[in-house]
């Protein structure tokens, strides 16, 4: 989804944004992550977004080890920050929304706000290789992927748009199959903390490989 907003690098992007913190969501640069918000103060967080001339949102996982409150959980100290790129309002009070994945951010402090939503100073610089597009896809190793992903679809009986996977570029094509991936916090966790795509991949391939190798052994056990 293309933004009207371009992001240079770190210098560009406000260093206290909104958070919203949501198990099993991972959000990339450049990718799109649809959102439905219904909850009273993250209704006013996209209010006060689109009143912001950012319209940005940091994405972060809740931290299962650590639970916290469960009105207020602890946190993993890296995010992505994603600016409203669509919105639509349901009728039922609902908002409707896409968020563009911008870059990678790590938490430096919590500071009490009069928000009903958190809000964190965070830091981009540890990510700054986030701001170019496609830096490093050259060096995914695009057919163990794509045998991996194969692998999964066929252990699931799923289908996929084929051509279009062909046709993706590798940083498309690895972000999108990451943040679609159904794997727990920790595994989402390791793949958006990838230091770069070469590596994102080699992650979503051996977790992919692991947890059909899994599969296959507790088919194996209920065979006997």
């Amino acid at each position: 989804m293309p933004m009207n907003a371009i992001y240079r690098g770190p210098a560009e992007l406000p260093h206290v944004i909104p958070i919203f913190p949501l198990a099993g969501a991972l959000l990339l640069p450049r990718g799109q992550m649809p959102l439905n918000i219904f909850e009273p103060r993250y209704l006013a967080m996209i209010d006060d977004a689109l009143v912001d001339r950012h319209r940005l949102i940091g994405m972060i996982q809740p931290d299962p080890s650590h639970p916290g409150r469960e009105d207020k959980p602890n946190t993993y100290k890296t995010g992505c920050v994603g600016r409203i790129t669509q919105l639509a309002e349901s009728g039922d009070g609902r908002y409707l929304i896409e968020l563009t994945g911008v870059s990678r951010f790590r938490i430096e402090e919590e500071p009490a706000v009069l928000t009903p939503y958190r809000q964190c100073r965070v830091d981009y610089r540890p990510f700054a290789d986030d701001f170019v597009a496609r830096r490093g896809e050259e060096a995914v190793d695009r057919d163990a992927l794509l045998k991996a992903l194969s692998s999964f679809l066929k252990a699931n009986e799923l289908n996929a748009d084929w051509e279009g996977i062909e046709k993706a570029p590798n940083e498309a094509l690895v972000n999108a199959l990451a943040m679609m991936s159904p794997y727990g916090a920790a595994e989402k966790q390791a793949l958006l903390e990838a230091p770069d795509l070469k590596t994102r991949a080699e992650i979503l391939v051996a977790v992919t490989e692991i947890e059909l190798a899994k599969d296959a052994n507790e088919g194996e056990t209920k065979l006997q």
